[in-house]
Parts: C-alpha cells; structure tokens; sequence
C-alpha cells in the first residue's frame, strides 16, 4: 500500500493501481466516459484528466499510476476548462436529440454533460450520416451516437476474447466501430452475449428485447429463460456446468429449485425455451434436454445428506394428495423441521406422474425413485388414503395443504355425449396406466388439442386401436400441446384437425362417430366466453367406435369439503401466488387444484410457494431456499467460436415410429454424451452480462470535486 493525496484527502492505496479507480472506490468522482471498470483502461476521452504536483501537464487518472507521495489535483481551472473543451469536440457529431432518445436517463454521455456543463453552441455540428442497422439479431447499431470510446471494442476484444468488432474506416475516413465491410454479426463470429450494449455509454448499441420490453425490469429480459421458468431455475449457470463437463454441480443447481429434476428432464413443457434468446438466431437451446442429462449423470455428491434439514420443531402438517404439488411442499416443510404426512387416495404416489402421464414418456420406476428422495428426508407417505374432508384433518394437524389435482375428466355438454363409448381423458389414462380394461374400440377420435389430447391418442394406438383421430378448435398454429407431440403422432399414423367445431356425437345404442365443421376463426371474448365463426357448407363427419373428450380437467373436491370453491369446483385461496390460504384458517392449498391443469413444474413452484406460507404460518422464517452447488463467478471471457450463430440444435435419439407405436417403453433416450456437449456449448450465456460492473456516473457520489 502506498500514501497518496487527492484535492487534500490522504488515501492509502494499492501501489500501481490507477488513481481514477483509487478515488472512485474512495467515494471521489473525477469524470470519465471511456474509462470502464472492467475494461483496460484506454484514456482517449480526455474526461478523466488531473493536474499532478511535478508535472507540468494534465494527465488521465485511469492511467496514472498510485506511488508513493502522488499529489492530485482534480478540480482546477485548466483541468475544467480542458474537460469541456474535449466534451464540446465530442459533441459536435452527436445527436441533439437527448429528449427523445432511447437511452434517455441512462445515458452516461448525458450525465456527463450535466456536471461538466459544456457550451455546444461555440463549435459548428457535423452530422456523420450513418445508417440505423436492425439487421442483426438482439442488437441495434445507432453509430451516429458513437463517441468512440472503444469500451465495445475493449470488451469484445479484452473481455470476452471474441473480437467480432473493432475500429473501421468509413470512404470519408470517419472512423466507426462495427465488423469488417460491415458483415453481419453472425458472418463476424459474434457471440451475441451483448457485453458490448453493456458497456455503451451512450445507447450506440441497443438491446432490442430491452426496446421492446421497455415495462420489463432489466434481469428479466437479459435472461429471459430464467425468468419463464415458474420456478426461476437458474438455467444459464447449469447449462455452463454441463458444457465443463460438471455434471453434479449442474444437477445440483437444478435441485435448488426443482424437486423432481429427472422427472422435468423427461416431460417438462419447457416454457423456458420458448423464450430463449437463441430463437433470435437459428433454434432454441434444448434445455429440456440438457436438465435430463445433467440429472441423469449425477451421483448426488452435491446434495445427498447435505441439503438444509432444520431441527424439529413439534409441528404436524398433513399434506392431500401426492402430486408434484403436494409432495414438493411436503419435502420442504419437512427440511424446515415440521412431522408431514402425505395422504394419496391412488395405490401410488405420485398423482398425474404415476397415473396420467403415459410410461413411454415418462417410466414409472424413474418417478417412483425421485419419491424415494422425499421419504429418505422423512416425508410419510400414506397411499390408499382418501380423504372427504381436510378440514377435519386439522384436529390432528397444525396445518393442512389440498393438493389434489384435478382427476375429473371434462365431457361437454352436447349431443350424444352420453353414449356408449364416450370416454373421458383422466379415466381413460388412469385404467390404461393401471392395465385395466379401458372401453377402447378400434376406431377413435379424441377431442381437444393439448398434451393430454395427445397421450390418449397416442396411448390408443399403443392399445390396439386402428385408426385414430385428434380434432380441436384451435387453428393447427394455436394447438396447446407441444409441437414434438403433434409430430411423433402424426409419425405414429395417427391424424390431426385443427380449427373444427365439434357439433354432436353420432349414434344410438353406441358411437358411430362425430359430425365437425370447420371453424374461420376462434377467440375469447374478455369473459373468457368462445367466439367461433364456422365454414359455412363445411359439414363433414368421421366415423369411429370411440370418443374421447381430452377437452379439460377439473377438481374433485367434495361439496361437503367444507371449503369455498371457485371455477370448474377449483379450491378457492385468497392469491394463486402470495397467500395460499383457504376459507378455513389452516387449510391451503396448492397446484392445479386452485388454477386449473397447467404443468409439471408449476405445480412444483405451486407447491414450493404452499411450504414457504405453511412454514410462516406455524412460525417459521418461510426462507425454503437452499445452496446446493459451488458458489463461483463465472470468468467473463467466452472466446471466438466460428460458425456460432449458425449452429444446430442437437436432438435426442428417438426410436423411429414403427419401433415405438405398439409399446409402452422409454421410446426418447436424450442427448449422448457429444451431442449434450455439443448442445451446452450453443448457449449465448446470458447471465454473464449481469455481471458486468454497473456504469459509475456523479450523482452516485457523496463527494463532488
């Protein structure tokens, strides 16, 4: 450490550091635009400069080195006069068009002209004629904004070690920063990790989701797959961890959030990769995929034995139901010291994991093992245990959480719904789940567009039936169910009709089929009440044995439950996310019981939300979070990949149709091991932004010079 003195404060400082970063972390401003914290400093702006006792000129703070008796002055009369004649220069081919501007109170270039107070009208404007450039995905280039700080071509170069741009010459010589003959990005090798929007003092690089998304707050759009996910898995990091081949650090990063990673791994509806920021590119990462290999190949040396178990604190909670949604609050509720017992009515817990979603697509043995984490912590589960009335559980309990799905299949009020042969979407998964005799015939039509929808059909054929058909209202561009569900069974012969009204069921002893119309346009209005518009002539009728409505589900809670319910016998709580509470004080309730049938994983996040008010409840912190993996800063240097923007998406091996289509076995085996490699390195690391060091502007400081 080495004494120096700063407009009369002594500091001791680092001897070598710069003296604009020693006055900076001493809480002293001195103005800079092109100097960064995590840059290498450069000194071109002239906005930082100093007068020091010897030398005769001023000099840049972030490059003058702390020694030994150094004496600065920050704040003379030649030191102002010279900022303001440099920042005048700068100005003289900027915009004046500060109002308007997207940055506009943000901009560092901006704040900077407040403190140093220039007068503009002494020099004569240039307008330097650039193009906006909206061609390049994620970024927008505005180099009429440009003041040539070089942080962008700094933190291309220094800081992620990509060096897609750099100082180009115009004809006219003016000098801008951008790709050689004004190349794509993509045709540069960028990365698209977007350090350089980062570090733009002045909004020359603009972060075009941030444009669009201007009501969204920063974290948000930057990472938007983490914020899709219900449960905000932290999916950046553990993608990073799988591509260093850290396969438990990653897995272990995903149970921080996830109870039910492997389970995720196989059937989650991926909300996170319809947000992410690769779509902008080529294709989507496959997170999915990526999570099931992570916890695929984790030994659980991250968290077995080592995540938070609290003293016991002599509470009881029963939890009703053993779902996704009941067990994941169970499981917290016990590692934060409470006596769980979990009540299922079915021969196995579980809930739509054991007995609506089909063992091709999710092996039974797989989910029974992720249970098994749940009773090793000491959750009691108690199966071939209905229960009529939760309420009257709380003479033995503390608390008590409804998380019973919803098991009832929905049959539409319409002609011929009644027959023989009219089977519902739940019954009809549950039995074939079970091998009981399902009422199937050899020609079926199910009804409704969802993933549920397609579990029967493609349950029907793996149970014999001949010729399958799936109908919805949706046009084939708004079908809920997941695209590679509509495609595997159209592989599996089984055929789809979008956009058709179901107007009755035929027969009369039996179904003989289903009479549709085609639909022009389907919407809701703001009761959430249809508007459908049909085909006017378009009649036309599909003969079948079987009709299976796949068109919802809801709630079997009891009238005599003794709680208030909502839409479709929905248990009613005072808010689906901040309180989950019911009409009687000490019941909640948690998952699609209180929303309707949504997903996997946010019944998980429903549940974790459930254990966290529980906890308070009964006089906890309700804090459920844990660490699990290594708390490490990620190095900020990514490198030069060619070709990256161009890469593919890796797919998993998939057993071809004529393979799968007559049998329950795993027909999806994931990612190998390359291609998961492979996969996890076409990640735009996003998150890496979020740690660079924020801009440091005047009005951040309690010293003034």
């Amino acid at each position: 450490m080495v004494s120096i003195t700063i407009d009369g404060t002594t500091l001791n400082v680092p001897e070598g550091k710069n003296v604009l970063e020693c006055a900076l972390d001493n809480d002293i401003y001195i103005p800079h635009l092109c100097h960064h914290k995590d840059l290498t400093p450069l000194g071109s702006c002239r906005m930082c400069i100093v007068e020091v006792d010897g030398e005769e000129n001023p000099v840049p703070s972030c490059t003058l080195k702390a020694k030994e008796g150094l004496v600065v002055h920050t704040n003379t009369e030649k030191v102002q006069d010279l900022r303001r004649l440099a920042l005048e220069l700068l100005l003289t081919g900027h915009p004046e068009d500060c109002s308007t501007c997207p940055e506009y109170g943000h901009c560092e270039l901006q704040m900077l002209i407040q403190y140093i107070g220039p007068k503009t009208g002494r020099l004569k404007m240039r307008n330097k004629g650039f193009e906006v450039n909206t061609k390049n995905p994620l970024i927008e280039q505005d180099m009429n904004r440009c003041i040539l700080c070089g942080r962008c071509v700094r933190a291309c170069h220094k800081l992620r070690g990509v060096g897609a741009i750099d100082y180009q010459k115009r004809e006219d010589l003016e000098v801008y920063t951008g790709t050689v003959k004004n190349t794509l990005l993509k045709d540069a090798d960028c990365r698209f990790c977007q350090a350089c929007v980062e570090v733009c003092p002045t909004g020359t690089l603009r972060d075009k989701l941030m444009l669009a998304h201007p009501e969204q707050r920063k974290e948000e759009v930057v990472v938007p797959c983490r914020t899709a996910c219900p449960a905000h898995t932290d999916i950046p990091r553990y993608i990073r961890y799988i591509k260093e081949g850290k396969y438990d650090e990653a897995a272990a990063v995903i149970r921080e959030k996830l109870s039910f990673p492997k389970t995720l791994g196989y059937i989650c509806t991926h909300a996170c990769e319809l947000e992410c920021k690769r779509n902008c590119l080529n294709e989507a990462m496959s997170i999915r995929n990526l999570k099931r290999y992570a916890a695929e190949h984790d030994t659980g040396s991250f968290w077995k034995g080592k995540g938070k178990q609290l003293p016991d604190t002599g509470k009881k909670v029963c939890v009703v139901g053993a779902g996704p949604a009941g067990l994941t609050a169970a499981y917290y509720l016990r590692k934060q010291g409470h006596d769980v017992t979990v009540k299922e009515a079915l021969p196995t817990a579980g809930g739509m994991l054991s007995y609506g979603i089909p063992s091709y697509r999710l092996p039974r043995e797989l989910v029974q093992g992720e249970i098994q984490v749940f009773t090793d912590q000491g959750v009691k589960i108690e199966t071939n245990s209905p229960v009529e009335k939760p309420v009257e559980l709380l003479k033995d309990y503390d608390a008590v959480l409804v998380a019973i799905g919803n098991h009832q299949g929905v049959r539409l009020p319409m002609k011929g719904s009644d027959l023989p042969g009219v089977l519902l979407n739940i019954d009809f998964l549950q039995k074939a789940s079970m091998g009981q005799e399902t009422g199937l015939g050899k020609k079926v039509i199910v009804l409704g567009g969802g993933n549920v929808a397609f579990d029967c059909a493609r349950t029907a054929k793996r149970l014999g039936a001949e010729e399958i058909h799936v109908a919805c209202l949706e046009a084939r561009d708004k079908m809920t169910s997941d695209e590679e569900e509509i495609t595997q069974a159209q592989e599996e012969g089984i055929q789809v009709h979008p956009a058709q009204t179901f107007e009755a069921i035929t027969g009369e002893d039996h179904v003989t089929g289903v009479d549709f119309m085609n639909v022009e346009s389907f919407s809701f209005d703001e009761n959430r009440r249809a508007i459908i518009k049909k085909e006017e002539g378009s009649e036309h009728h599909i003969d079948a044995d079987t009709v299976i409505f796949a068109t919802g589900q809801r709630c079997t809670l009891s009238p005599d439950a003794g709680l208030e319910t909502g839409r479709a016998n929905s248990v009613a709580v005072k808010d689906l996310t901040e309180d989950k509470s019911t009409s009687v004080e000490g019941v909640f309730a948690a998952g699609d019981c209180i929303y309707g049938t949504k997903s996997v994983v946010m019944a998980i996040e429903s549940g974790r939300e459930a254990a966290s008010q529980i906890d308070r409840y009964l006089g906890g912190d309700g804090d459920i979070s844990e660490v699990l993996a290594p708390v490490e800063t990620p190095s900020q240097w990514i490198g030069k990949e060619p070709g990256f923007a161009d890469r593919k998406r890796e797919e998993p091996d998939v057993d071809p149709a004529e393979k799968r289509q007559d049998n329950f076995n795993l027909f999806d085996h994931g990612l190998c091991d390359e291609a998961a490699c492979r996969e996890a390195g076409r990640c735009l690391q996003c998150d890496l932004r979020l740690g660079i060091s924020k801009p440091r502007v005047w009005g951040d400081y309690a010293k003034e010079v």
